[in-house]
């Protein structure tokens, strides 16, 4: 829980390398699209990724793999993130819930059980890599012979590869099945995803051995949004340093000018 989170601290922004940042998570190509789309005509960057900082100047991307993933492509050698320790207060880690819809629940079953060295056993086991509820139920669990952490993440994208592409897939921070049906009424599952720790997102990040896209989730108090920060700073030719000096330039205006405003309270957004 957060200490006091009246008191968020400013956001750290800093202007850092694409090619420095580590994701964790593969990518969701059908996001990353529209995205660049999107990027390629925009005026301004609005929503930095959220990066933690290693030792050796790399950095964890904790959240906005396809922010990162479409400014790679679109050629930036540089991109506006904001720095985050997973040891403050306000970092939060937790997990998404996959819910699977408009699809039948048979054929969702036949393939999870095609996955290659997975089993699949009715009931709940907290020892699973993954929980799946169907809609009529009952609660499956998968196991997999996962000795470390690349195995068990592997067997996690084989996991939601089996439905991704075949189902629509929402994420959700519910787990209350009642609601869940309620929200989502072509929903046939609840895909139910174990928690990770921080030493194991790093270490998927360092390791290559990334989490499936939608599992991970990282709740920050302080989070920097509609930033609106100049692309054409972002594609300048300068130096990295020049760079973040002109960001520094361009804060010291916006807090002069009092555009930069907290919000203490939990917001839903409707416009993502």
């Amino acid at each position: 829980m957060f200490s006091n989170p009246i008191s968020a601290p400013s956001p750290e922004l800093r202007i850092v390398r694409v090619d420095a940042i580590l994701p964790h998570e593969k990518s969701d190509a059908q996001r990353s699209k529209p995205l660049m789309k999107r990027l390629a005509r925009a005026e301004f960057f609005t929503n930095p990724p959220l990066v933690a900082e290693l030792p050796d100047d790399r950095y964890v991307l904790m959240d906005g793999s396809n922010r990162h993933l479409s400014m790679s492509l679109l050629g930036y050698k540089h991109i506006l993130a904001q720095i985050l320790d997973y040891e403050s207060d306000y970092v939060e880690l937790g997990v998404w819930q996959h819910v699977v819809a408009d699809w039948k629940a048979d054929r969702l079953l036949r393939k999870l059980d095609a996955i290659n060295h997975t089993d699949i056993r009715t009931g709940w086991d907290g020892s699973a890599v993954a929980q799946i509820l169907l809609r009529e139920g009952p609660v499956y669990s998968i196991h997999a012979a996962a000795e470390n952490l690349t195995q068990r993440n592997a067997t996690l994208a084989n996991l939601v590869n089996a439905y991704h592409n075949s189902a629509s897939l929402y994420r959700t921070p519910l787990s209350d099945p009642g609601q869940i049906w309620s929200l989502f009424p072509s929903g046939i599952a609840l895909i139910m995803f174990p928690v990770y720790t921080p030493a194991e997102i790093i270490q998927a990040a360092v390791d290559g051995a990334y989490l499936p896209p939608g599992v991970s989730r990282h709740i920050v108090h302080g989070r920097a949004l509609n930033v609106n920060y100049p692309m054409e700073s972002l594609r300048a030719d300068a130096p990295l340093d020049a760079k973040n000096a002109l960001l520094q330039d361009w804060l010291r205006e916006q807090y002069a000018a009092r555009s930069i405003r907290y919000y203490a309270e939990s917001t839903f957004q409707f416009a993502e």
